[in-house]
């Protein structure tokens, strides 16, 4: 079979490998799309991993099933998570699934960017039958819509607030999609590129604003009549802008670091500040099982669709240009399609 393998950013070949072998408890996936991640073009973050077949917001089809496998069947069309929890340990409990060691070990072999990949028991936790009613690309944005309902909770949106989102990619525009479908009051978006602020006001933010130096805090405070804003959602995984979120967010406001920063990063803040305005730093890593079935519940229902979010498709033979593409200010998401 044929798979998309990472050696750096900017070095992705398409290889043959052996294809998976079924385990007794195991399930086999044809895989019909998978999108490319906001984190699979993080140099840093990748680097770290390579090489690998990379590639985790996979849709596809039951391919072969273990003997002992019972609740899915040949033929099934399923999003797979790439990572599951065991439901039983102290941080499952507590709702924190991607602190659970299960969550964190599980994975899919070996990786979305492949035409078969491998899902164990585990791993089958969180793996969804997708209705005839999603098509491929759809499902794709299973995954990532997931991410954003948690960061969402987390924030403790709540009817009525005002949020700001820093980041207008395809994470800052489910982020402006789901504040509008939860009945947050003015949201406005922020990003580098007036096309991305554009698009958002599209999307149904109320306003769009262009970032140039620091006058993101300034145009906040205008925008909001000094009040500024109740959320704060930081998408671009940098200590500066996290800092400009805190700065850009009122009293007893929540501030979400929706991305990873590089493990050098140190973030300054003053503690008096943080103190009196009771501020909430808040970070928001991945998705859990409750977040992929809230998602899937989204999709459905076409709050999260492709035709408004998917602006790019490939092949895997172009996957080189695929990864190109996904890191242009004129992309959203980017999706690899796989031959039936």
């Amino acid at each position: 079979m044929q798979v998309a393998r990472l050696y750096d950013v900017g070095d992705i070949r398409v290889e043959e490998t052996a294809r998976p072998e079924v385990g007794d408890t195991d399930i086999l996936i044809r895989v019909s799309a998978c999108g490319i991640c906001s984190g699979d073009i993080m140099p840093w973050y990748m680097k770290r991993k390579a090489p690998l077949v990379f590639g985790h917001e996979p849709v596809g089809i039951v391919e072969q099933t273990g003997a002992s496998v019972r609740d899915f069947k040949r033929g099934d069309r399923v999003f797979v998570h790439h990572h599951a929890p065991c439901f039983q340990c102290a941080a499952c409990r507590r709702g924190e699934y991607v602190q659970c060691a299960t969550w964190r070990a599980t994975n899919i072999v070996p990786g979305g960017m492949a035409e078969y990949f491998l899902v164990s028991a585990a791993n089958q936790r969180d793996t969804l039958r997708l209705p005839d009613s999603i098509a491929d690309a759809d499902g794709v944005l299973i995954e990532p819509a997931a991410c954003v309902v948690k960061s969402l909770k987390r924030s403790g949106l709540k009817a009525g607030e005002s949020i700001l989102i820093i980041g207008l990619g395809i994470m800052g525009m489910m982020h402006v999609k789901l504040a509008r479908h939860l009945g947050a009051g003015t949201i406005i978006g922020a990003d580098l590129f007036h096309s991305r602020a554009q698009r958002a006001i599209e999307l149904g933010a109320d306003r769009g604003i262009v970032v140039e130096g620091d006058n993101l805090v300034e145009q906040v405070r205008e925008i909001t009549n000094g009040a500024m804003a109740d959320v704060v959602i930081v998408g671009p995984g940098t200590s500066k802008a996290i800092a400009a979120g805190i700065a850009a967010a009122g009293k007893g406001a929540t501030v979400v670091q929706f991305t990873a920063t590089p493990p050098e990063d140190e973030l300054l803040v003053k503690p008096h500040d943080l103190y009196f305005n009771e501020t909430r730093l808040v970070p928001s890593y991945s998705c859990g099982p409750d977040e992929t079935r809230e998602a899937l519940s989204l999709v459905e229902r076409g709050v999260i669709n492709a035709k408004e979010l998917v602006t790019h498709r490939f092949p895997l033979a172009q996957i080189t240009e695929a990864f190109a593409t996904a890191q242009k200010p004129e992309s959203l998401k980017v999706i690899v399609t796989f031959a039936s």
